[in-house]
């Protein structure tokens, strides 16, 4: 069946300016990390797409290495776009990303220009793409110089590859470094992918403030904490959840859910009822509440998840007392 989106996608959603760029992100993004490889349902990640663009999100967040296996995420998406959202091209936003291992041998993996450019061939060609719009280094590399990394995203932009180029899971110090080095090479940094939640708050020790000094934009990953700030834990570990499945493969693993996490879990239940949210939007609110955050990126199963994690929208203030009283909880 041919795909139709929503006249009125765009009347709901809420958009955020990218830094000091002339790009705005959906506060919500789609992220492709889970639920779309080899393993899962098509017409279920197709719907899940559907749904996203049809409630006004605009951008698409996949890498080089997301599955599983690695590479089929964008097999996936690819299928979708070809299928679905090719003729929409320009009003979409694609990003992918390369700095894990992909390949055998020294130059499958981290930040040498070599395997930059290589995976974002390989990336383009399994999406069926001319190019990106945002292309990430995904994780510092400790022994190629920040020069050669960030001199490799400069060029992919001139090859007209990527529109824009980011970094993900820089610290502080090195996030400055290669801001300064593609300011100076002529292709700003347009943003930082983080990991970022209630329960993992390491971007507020420094790296914030950086981006919002050199007016580079934040996106955030696993901002439910891979479905911990949600009510799937609640009452323990449902079997059709990944842990019960027994599929870690990179997410959450059993020892992370604790009795001392889901005893805060459930008192953050308590402020989200009390705010008329459920607990994934309070968190996902929780996030946005600070302007230096640009999106929030969504993993979701199942279509109706991506519905109501736009329902965050609705309200993401919160009162002195509400802030006050999550933060004696999470310390």
């Amino acid at each position: 069946m041919k795909y139709i989106p929503n006249p009125l996608r765009y009347g709901e959603m809420q958009y955020r300016r990218c830094g000091s760029s002339g790009i705005k992100l959906p506060l919500i993004s789609l992220g492709l990390w889970h639920n779309f490889g080899k393993i899962d349902d098509y017409l279920n990640c197709r719907n899940i797409v559907h749904t996203a663009f049809d409630n006004g999100i605009t951008h698409f967040d996949l890498a080089n290495n997301y599955g599983p296996p690695p590479g089929a995420a964008e097999e996936t998406f690819g299928k979708i776009y070809n299928q679905d959202l090719k003729p929409l091209r320009d009003e979409i936003i694609i990003s992918s990303k390369a700095g894990y291992k992909m390949w055998d041998g020294p130059y499958g993996d981290f930040g040498s220009k070599k395997y930059l450019v290589a995976s974002l061939d390989q990336s383009l060609k399994r999406m069926g793409l001319d190019y990106v719009d945002i292309f990430y280094h995904h994780r510092l590399d400790p022994e190629t110089p920040l020069e050669e990394t960030m001199t490799a995203l400069d060029l992919i932009v001139r090859q007209g590859k990527a529109l824009y180029v980011g970094i993900s899971n820089y610290p502080p110090t090195e996030a400055t470094k290669a801001i300064e080095i593609l300011k100076q090479l002529g292709t700003p940094c347009l943003i930082h992918q983080a990991r970022y939640s209630m329960l993992d708050r390491w971007v507020e020790n420094g790296l914030l403030d950086v981006l919002k000094k050199e007016k580079v934009g934040c996106i955030t990953f696993s901002s439910l904490a891979q479905g911990l700030l949600t009510n799937k834990y609640l009452k323990g570990i449902p079997e059709d959840s990944r842990v019960g499945r027994h599929l870690e493969n990179g997410a959450i693993s059993k020892n992370q859910i604790t009795n001392e996490v889901i005893g805060k879990v459930k008192k953050l239940n308590e402020i989200a009822v009390t705010r008329h949210q459920t607990l994934a939007q309070m968190a996902l609110a929780w996030i946005l509440k600070d302007e230096r955050i640009t999106s929030v990126i969504l993993g979701a199963s199942k279509p109706l998840q991506v519905v109501d994690a736009i329902g965050c929208l609705k309200n993401y203030h919160f009162s002195k007392e509400e802030t006050d009283n999550i933060e004696f909880i999470l310390k």
